[in-house]
């Protein structure tokens, strides 16, 4: 059957492949669009996994929140050149593998059938050994509530699960803070509140603090104010709710500060791209 350039174009914008490969493609499935694209995909996959040991450093985070804000899904897809990494049909790729890892269950993300099939396409349409690096569903306990920031190069994130329900723009300024847990821009905290720190780590760094104020000639009484002061600076530098909160410009609000009274943070994940 005969097949027409405007057949050839539609195929074309369809699967990013060239011309050529498309009019063959639909010339073997004898003009059925849906079969050309199995064949192509088919076709070129086996290209493509020819490919597969070719460096995949660049990349993008998505993210996708339930309706309700009780679940939060964050996956990142790495490819090899920033280029690729910046393209709307990627990122809108990579934003739907996002809403597929949503309706799965918690935890890890698994890669599926429709996950490969998406990743498959990354492929054949860049020519790029794109692939699933990782990805993570959670779900606040009943009552909960999930936060979620993406920042705007689409390379970091940070989603956090708070045990009550706190508003929106609250959510997700702690988001922003678990975003910039880099190390340099706010550290890595121990834990998240003092008592998730090992009790025996703590009493030895209580101990260090009184040793070294009594060791200045200190009476007993005073080592251990100055000891308990210390303490309780080491404890804010060391967990997460005793950080200096980022979008406090003041510096005077601590992350517990912004928490509604009775909610505690749950857990916390930060992505970055490229990093473990």
């Amino acid at each position: 059957m005969a097949i027409s350039a405007a057949d050839v174009k539609a195929l074309r914008d369809r699967t990013g492949v060239g011309m050529m490969e498309c009019k063959k493609a639909l010339t073997e499935a004898g003009g059925d669009a849906d079969k050309a694209v199995e064949i192509l995909r088919e076709r070129l996959k086996g290209k493509m996994d020819d490919r597969t040991d070719r460096a995949a450093a660049e990349g993008v985070i998505a993210v996708a929140v339930s309706g309700d804000d009780k679940s939060v899904a964050m996956i990142e897809v790495n490819t090899e050149t920033d280029f690729t990494a910046k393209n709307a049909d990627f990122i809108a790729a990579c934003q739907k593998i996002a809403d597929i890892a949503l309706q799965g269950p918690d935890g890890d993300v698994q890669v599926n059938d429709a996950i490969t099939e998406v990743i498959d396409n990354i492929r054949i349409t860049t020519k790029e050994n794109a692939s699933f690096a990782r990805g993570l569903k959670v779900t606040a306990p009943d009552g909960g509530s999930v936060g979620i920031y993406l920042h705007h190069n689409n390379k970091i994130a940070g989603q956090l699960v708070l045990t009550g329900d706190v508003d929106g723009e609250t959510r997700t300024g702690l988001a922003q803070h678990i975003s910039a847990l880099d190390g340099m821009m706010l550290p890595v905290p121990a834990a998240i509140d003092p008592d998730a720190l090992p009790a025996a780590d703590v009493e030895a760094k209580k101990a260090e603090f009184v040793e070294e104020a009594t060791a200045t000639g200190k009476p007993a009484e005073i080592a251990e104010k100055i000891a308990t002061g210390k303490l309780n600076k080491w404890l804010d530098d060391n967990t997460l709710v005793g950080q200096a909160y980022i979008k406090d410009m003041t510096g005077k609000s601590a992350v517990r500060d912004v928490l509604p009274a009775g909610v505690a943070v749950a857990s916390y994940t930060r992505y970055a791209v490229g990093t473990a």
